[in-house]
C-alpha cells in the first residue's frame, strides 16, 4: 500500500514522512522528488518549466517506480509530495490503481498563518524560501476545489510533526 502525504511545501511532509516510516511495520519511504531530479538531469535538457511535475514522462515514472518497488519489497510506501494539479493527481492514482496498489492520500493542512511561520523558519531551504511561498495560493485554490474532497486531512496547525505521524499511523494497520 501507499500512504501519500500531499500538501503545500512547507507544511511538514518529509519530517512527518520520516517519523510515520518509523511507526508503520515494513515500510519505506518514497520521495517522488527524486523522479524529477533524475528527469531535471538529462542533457540537453528536457522542454523548460518552472516545476518537474509538468513533464508528461514524471507521473507514469513515479507509478511505475512505486510499483516496482513494492513488488519487490511489499510492505508500505510512505511518498510525502506535493501534487496540486488535480490531473496529475488523477493520473498518479489511476495508475496506481490499475496495478491494484491502494492508497491512503493524506493532506497535511496548516492555517495560513502557521504555514507562513513554518516557511519564515524554515532550516531546509532557508527562511522565507521564495519557491515555498509560491505554492501558499496554489495550495489554497486546490484545497478549495478539489484536494481536500479527494483525500483525508489531517490539521497540522496545532500538531508537531510527531503528533501528526502518531495520527496517521493510528489508522493504518
Amino acid at each position: 500500500m501507499i500512504v501519500w502525504l500531499n500538501g503545500t511545501h512547507g507544511v511538514g511532509k518529509t519530517t512527518t514522512g520520516a517519523l510515520l516510516q518509523q511507526l508503520i511495520p515494513d515500510s519505506r519511504v518514497f520521495d517522488a522528488e527524486k523522479v524529477g531530479e533524475t528527469l531535471m538531469n538529462i542533457t540537453p535538457g528536457l522542454p523548460e518549466t518552472d516545476n518537474f511535475q509538468h513533464w508528461p514522462p514524471w507521473r507514469p515514472l513515479v507509478v511505475e517506480t512505486a510499483r516496482r518497488v513494492l513488488d519487490y519489497t511489499g510492505g508500505t510506501l510512505v511518498m510525502p509530495m506535493t501534487v496540486l494539479v488535480e490531473r496529475y493527481w488523477r493520473e498518479i492514482s489511476s495508475g496506481l490503481a490499475e496495478h491494484s496498489i491502494p492508497v491512503r492520500h493524506v493532506v497535511l493542512h496548516a492555517d495560513r498563518s502557521t504555514l507562513r511561520a513554518r516557511i519564515a523558519g524554515d532550516t531546509v531551504l532557508g527562511p522565507d524560501s521564495p519557491f515555498r511561498l509560491r505554492y501558499l495560493e496554489p495550495y489554497a485554490e486546490a484545497a478549495r476545489t478539489w484536494l481536500h474532497a479527494e483525500a483525508e486531512v489531517v490539521d497540522t496547525t496545532r500538531l508537531t510533526p510527531a503528533q501528526t505521524a502518531r495520527q496517521i499511523a493510528s489508522g493504518c494497520g
